[in-house]
Parts: C-alpha cells; structure tokens; sequence
C-alpha cells in the first residue's frame, strides 16, 4: 500500500429482496396438477414399452428411455416407504412462512404406481408410524393446483 493512503474497506448494502415469479410447469405437471385441482384424482403416466406407471407423470421412462403418453389414474391409497419427524422450526419454501411442527415427511409408493412420492403424514408421534403401514391421501377442500396443499396430508388407514 502506498504511503500516506488508507486502506478502503468495501462497501456492503443488507437488502433482502422480494423476487416473486411464476414458471410453466409443461403439459405433463399441468395435467397432474389439475387431475388434483378438478377431480381429486392423481394421475400417472404409463411406458408404452415395459408399461411402468411414473408419478408425478414424465415425459421419459427412466428405463426404457421411450416417450410415455398415456396418462394413467392411480390410486388415493399407498404404502409408507420411510418416514422422517421433524422438530425443528423452519420455513415452508413454497408459502414463506413458518412449517407447522412436528411435520412428518414421508416417502410413499402409491397403488398402481411403479414410482414413489414425498409427502407429509398426519401422524406426528414416531412411535405409532411403521414403514409399510397403508396411508390414504386427504384431498384439500380448497384446490388451487399445487400439489403439496391440494393432498392436504396422508392419513394412516387403521386396521391395515
């Protein structure tokens, strides 16, 4: 440094910037979305060549690498997969508020599916959840076309 100047400390401006946006979800998620919106239906998309059912739908299988167009409705029932209770506060990235705890995250194969979706679990006491239980999907009353609060939750089916 040269004499007689002074160092510069840089400058720093705290700003936390409201970026609202919106993104085109592609006919496959559309027509999963609204399947959940209008008719509380989840629907897959089935391989025409080694006829696996993906869900949320895809315009690739995975395996066989061949464009699926057959939309397919799969069941409202599944099976827990794995589980995970969360205890911890933090936010909820799709409303920017505060997640609601206990929250239960759960990985469920649902019926006719051949691929597996996360969820969450009305049941909060790990004590009482059981990988293989059966859950059912509970619908929203208020629909708008987003997945994770148009099926509530899934409940545990008793007796199963």
């Amino acid at each position: 440094m040269e004499q007689g100047k002074e160092a510069v400390k840089p400058l720093s401006v705290r700003y936390i910037a409201d970026m609202p946006y919106n993104y085109h979800a592609g006919y496959y998620y559309s027509r999963f979305l609204c399947e959940l919106r209008d008719n509380k239906r989840i629907v897959g998309v089935k391989c025409p060549k080694c006829r696996k059912i993906y869900v949320p739908p895809r315009i690739v299988c995975r395996d066989c690498f061949v464009k699926m167009e057959e939309f397919v409705p799969v069941s409202d029932k599944g099976t827990l997969l794995a589980f995970t209770v969360t205890n911890f506060a933090y936010t909820d990235t799709t409303t920017g508020e505060q997640k609601k705890i206990p929250f239960t995250a759960a990985f469920i194969k649902l019926d006719g599916a051949d691929s597996n979706i996360v969820h969450r679990l009305e049941e909060t006491d790990e004590k009482k959840i059981k990988a293989g239980m059966r859950l059912q999907a509970v619908f929203s009353d208020n629909r708008t076309g987003d997945y994770f609060h148009d099926i509530d939750h899934f409940r545990i089916i008793e007796g199963m």
